[in-house]
């Protein structure tokens, strides 16, 4: 049956932008679909110049060969052994080395055969101690460490479904000797990533900052690193003392240091995947907005401090403006904002804590001519 092609076209309007939503499906054999949605951002023009984009962007799709290798290519949904829980982290950053040393308590259960191993994604690691924690005590647990990629433990005993147990890792993760490549969408594979860590870039900032997607979180820690599992996680991070940080969640508590640090932690009480798991450390400002009274805040470095509602001022409209169209109100604890430097790819929907790239940052007299960084509107949509 030759494949049957539908295209619509919806348009709203949003302060001074033409917003166009254009849907379109190949249809093959009366049952698999291929579906795309696009969202495009237009400075309000005459009526004329919106169909003409329209028309150009029908005669695109229809005179665009269709791709058909998701026909040959079954990508099924990673098989589930073991279902994550939770995830408790705590870590501290070298920034001599740019090592992270992290200890984690990982809550786990069987998905649904009873089991008697464990195996994690882990990335170029350094693996201390791999240990069963009951009742506050560890227990040695044997495990194999496969070419720095996959940590498998045997287990204490067989257990069954949604039966909890919990493992501790102490390791050390060493993002930068970790070579993988990155895709044409996102150009790093590393995970973590130490900005001008040892402040030798003069005029670059020293940040860290963290990107999951696709499956890189692993490199930072031991986990499933598959979209399929959800958990609730909370990480705790030890950085100097004038810095600040953002993760998944709400700030739940900070603790000052002896020896100059702090340490803060971040608890994510709703279910996610573990690639939207994220970290942020740097020297930023933190400009704080909000939502049906729900924290919405945009980190940014100092010097854009007083241009950072010019930039991402309209946050809480736009999130007004999703959860009226869909129908379903905002569902997480907060929502803030990051800037990275010598980020890999444009901007990246982590849980609550949205990273964008330095692209984001526009100053005063840019802004008169309008916000150009249109991923704001699209990363709040995908939260």
């Amino acid at each position: 049956m030759a494949a049957q092609n539908n295209i619509s076209f919806t348009f709203a309007h949003f302060k001074n932008l033409h917003i166009v939503c254009i849907d379109y499906s190949d249809q093959y054999y009366n049952s698999q679909i291929v579906w795309a949605k696009k969202i495009i951002y237009i400075k309000k023009a005459p009526l004329f110049l919106l169909l003409l984009v329209c028309t150009a962007l029908f005669a695109q799709h229809n005179n665009t060969e269709d791709d058909t290798t998701w026909k040959h290519i079954y990508r099924a949904n990673a098989t589930k052994i073991n279902d994550l829980v939770n995830t408790k982290l705590d870590v501290k950053f070298d920034y001599s080395k740019s090592y992270m040393y992290g200890k984690e308590w990982l809550t786990i259960h069987p998905h649904f055969y009873p089991t008697d191993s464990l195996t994690l994604d882990a990335k170029g690691m350094n693996i201390n101690e791999v240990s069963l924690f009951e009742n506050g005590r560890k227990k040695s647990l044997k495990y194999v460490y496969d070419d720095s990629m996959f940590l498998r433990i045997t287990l204490n005993k067989t257990y069954k479904a949604g039966e909890n147990y919990t493992i501790y890792i102490d390791y050390v993760s060493k993002p930068d000797e970790w070579k993988e490549r990155g895709s044409a969408a996102i150009t790093g594979a590393k995970g973590l990533y130490f900005i001008n860590p040892r402040g030798e870039e003069a005029g670059k900032p020293t940040e860290i900052w963290t990107q999951g997607e696709t499956e890189h979180n692993s490199v930072w820690m031991p986990t499933i690193d598959k979209p399929n599992q959800k958990l609730t996680d909370e990480i705790s991070m030890t950085v100097p003392d004038k810095y600040v940080t953002l993760s998944n969640g709400l700030l739940t508590n900070q603790k000052k240091n002896a020896d100059g640090t702090r340490t803060d932690t971040w608890t994510m009480n709703l279910p996610q995947s573990p690639y939207l798991f994220f970290m942020g450390v740097g020297d930023y400002s933190i400009i704080k907005d909000s939502y049906k009274g729900k924290d919405v805040a945009y980190y940014v470095e100092k010097e854009y401090a007083p241009v950072a509602r010019g930039i991402f001022g309209h946050t809480p409209e736009m999130i007004k403006f999703y959860s009226e169209t869909l129908g379903i109100d905002y569902p997480w604890q907060k929502y803030d904002q990051i800037v990275g430097r010598d980020y890999v790819s444009g901007a990246m929907e982590n849980t609550t804590a949205t990273l964008h790239g330095a692209g984001a940052y526009q100053n005063a007299r840019e802004l008169k001519d309008g916000n150009a960084w249109e991923e704001i509107g699209r990363e709040s949509g995908r939260e």
